[in-house]
């Protein structure tokens, strides 16, 4: 057994590595432990927001990443056959933010820099193709049992363990604690494809959700690709929902055009999960182990980030000599984050795009005009969707 005095992370995702820079910030050692062989390189998230850029520049995360993304300081609500229905300006935020943009830039761009920092740093260890198996605690540390790719067994002992692996999440199964929520009916079919959107459709913003009663979408850009996500039947197989021949006339439907090519295509479904409880004795949860939400708003990366850098400065503070109660904050303050602020505007990003009604969708689209044509109703806006609200909240929970 490796018996260490240090905080052990299940999970080498932008969460438990973020984690782990922030601890390593405050000179406190880590063990990251990592399922896969390598670091995952795909189109996972990519939408980062202005408080977060915040923390990673903290951390010194973010010059590089600003260096290998697009600046995004406007994001855009279209009807599919009406156009622009109200642009939001990021840019009102310059006095709330160093960054009042947000940044396109794939998660695994995060990943690989906070890698490098580990890799630099002598007091952490990132171990791969390693599964966490069993996780058990006593009143002075938590035990993880894992099994190496070799089938070689492996214990370690630390004070304090991270579960940041994840919705399967090992460590919060270990813990008993509940998931409760549900799952959205539509499958979300998510496709890359370098064609430029922002040069067929004028007026379009890089980042767009566009509202229509007989199917929604999203359109994202990255550096390099742009990501059309939609709702999908979610009672086609993982091959209909796949077939080309299906995605080319989806494709054309959205814009006829030329042939598209798909860089990359997935379906997934997505649920609202938020954990019982963040903390189960010397055990803290963060990012989707804690919490799942539909991706509409760019906010579960986000968020998992903020879990992260919250829970990192409350252990730091109890590695230090403050009392474990400090960490029952940090359960209080994220999952009403998760519950009252990620959680609920997801769902009603989904339900604003879902709505059918043309009196209701008329409505809506008016009130949004409205809210942009207002100074103080716009900032408010998007001090909410940019989520520097729901952290100025926190300041409250005690």
């Amino acid at each position: 057994m490796i018996s260490e005095n240090r905080v052990l992370i299940a999970g080498a995702g932008p969460v438990g590595l973020v984690a782990a820079v922030s601890l390593l910030e405050q000179g406190i050692p880590v063990t990251v432990l990592e399922a896969s062989a390598d670091l995952a390189v795909d189109l996972r998230a990519s939408t980062f927001h202005p408080p977060t850029m915040d923390f990673l520049d903290r951390l010194g995360l973010a010059e590089g990443l600003i260096e290998r993304g697009i600046k995004c300081p406007l994001w855009q609500f279209r009807d599919r056959k009406e156009g622009a229905v109200a642009t939001f300006d990021l840019g009102l935020l310059k006095d709330e933010t160093a960054h009042p943009y947000r940044l396109q830039a794939e998660q695994w761009k995060l990943t690989e820099a906070a890698r490098a920092r580990l890799e630099d740093d002598a007091s952490a260890d990132l171990i791969t193709d390693i599964v966490v198996e069993t996780v058990t605690q006593d009143a002075d540390a938590v035990t993880v049992t894992a099994r190496r790719k070799t089938g070689e067994i492996e214990q370690f002992r630390a004070p304090y363990l991270i579960g940041a692996d994840g919705a399967r999440s090992t460590v919060r199964k270990s813990t008993g604690v509940a998931f409760p929520g549900l799952t959205i009916p539509e499958i979300f079919l998510s496709l890359s494809t370098p064609f430029r959107y922002d040069l067929a459709i004028e007026g379009l913003a890089d980042i767009c959700y566009i509202s229509d009663p007989e199917e929604w979408l999203v359109l994202l850009r990255t550096p390099t690709l742009w990501r059309v996500l939609f709702p999908t039947d979610p009672n086609l197989s993982d091959d209909a929902v796949l077939d080309p021949v299906r995605i080319e006339e989806r494709m054309q439907d959205l814009l006829p055009g030329k042939p598209y090519e798909i860089a990359h295509k997935t379906a997934y479904r997505v649920h609202e999960r938020v954990a019982d409880h963040y903390v189960h004795g010397r055990i803290f949860l963060a990012g989707d182990a804690a919490h799942l939400n539909n991706p509409l708003g760019g906010m579960g990366m986000n968020g998992g980030i903020h879990d992260a850098v919250n829970l990192s400065d409350k252990l730091g503070q109890v590695w230090r000599g403050a009392s474990m109660d400090l960490m029952g904050r940090y359960e209080r303050q994220r999952r009403k984050v998760a519950i009252e602020t990620v959680q609920a505007q997801a769902l009603r990003n989904r339900a604003v795009l879902n709505e059918t009604d043309p009196d209701k969708r008329r409505a809506y689209h008016d009130d949004l005009r409205a809210t942009v044509a207002d100074p103080e109703k716009h900032l408010a806006h998007v001090m909410r969707s940019s989520m520097i609200q729901s952290l100025r909240d926190l300041e409250d929970v005690s």
